[in-house]
């Protein structure tokens, strides 16, 4: 046999191999699933194609839930030992489309993000009451051990309001656009949409520390019941308040 003819034998072996395994009943995905903080229930369809009528993620905040949720696989990407799923997520109002793609056990590369949710889901990255609208779009989001290396995004906060141990208090909207500026190191600029209450900052995370930074301006009248609540948190300035919070995600 040639070294040609053994070469072509062994890719049409791995294709075969790479057929039979996206052509799996999507329950297989119960084993890999085992042990790790994801549950999927109604599984359907193949590893290729399929659907989970359920899927949630158990945080330290509690339980992320990600509804309904469908994929499909990139065949090819198997042959470079580099998985590629396209996702939708559905739950409720809340949703999440994107392309995945795996290098390794450690990395994972998310493209094409679109991404609505309630303000109030951040509770499972930092300990913040907020209410509200969010969207997310990120044309690319390198992530090693779950935390960042390299994004491009941006992030709207639409009717933004903070669950003050004052009660409820109306913000405004928002947006930050964030980049990487080093290995490992987001930065983000927030700028106001629409509201009173103006914000103007930065924002840091490197590795799984963060920082922010804004001052806080009021075109009208500030509510009484509003600087008591930022007192608690910010600095007063001849602006308005000068607002910094530090901080480590959770492992």
């Amino acid at each position: 046999m040639s070294r040609a003819q053994l070469l072509a034998g062994v890719a049409a072996l791995l294709l075969l191999i790479v057929l039979l395994l996206a052509g799996a009943p999507a329950h297989v995905l119960n084993r890999v699933l085992a042990g790790t903080p994801v549950a999927a229930d109604g599984l359907s369809g193949t590893v290729w194609s399929g659907r989970a009528s359920r899927v949630r993620v158990s945080t330290d905040a509690g339980i992320l839930h990600l509804g309904e949720v469908t994929w499909s696989l990139r065949p090819l990407s198997l042959l470079v030992a580099a998985p590629t799923l396209r996702i939708h997520a559905r739950w409720s109002d809340q949703e999440l489309a994107a392309v995945v793609a795996w290098r390794g056990e450690r990395e994972v590369i998310l493209s094409d993000v679109e991404a609505r949710f309630d303000a109030a889901l951040l509770r499972h990255l930092a300990p913040i009451a907020l209410t509200g609208r969010m969207t997310a779009q990120a044309e690319t989001l390198h992530l090693r051990d779950g935390l960042p290396l390299e994004a491009t995004a941006r992030l709207t906060w639409q009717q933004a309001a903070w669950d003050s141990p004052q009660g409820l208090l109306p913000l405004g909207s928002y947006a930050a656009d964030i980049r990487d500026t080093g290995p490992g190191v987001l930065a983000g600029t927030i700028v106001t949409l629409a509201g009173p209450l103006r914000a103007e900052g930065e924002l840091q995370l490197r590795q799984r520390d963060y920082s922010i930074a804004i001052l806080l301006t009021h075109d009208e009248t500030w509510d009484p019941l509003l600087q008591e609540a930022l007192a608690l948190l910010a600095r007063p300035v001849a602006a308005g308040y000068d607002l910094r919070l530090d901080g480590a995600l959770p492992q």
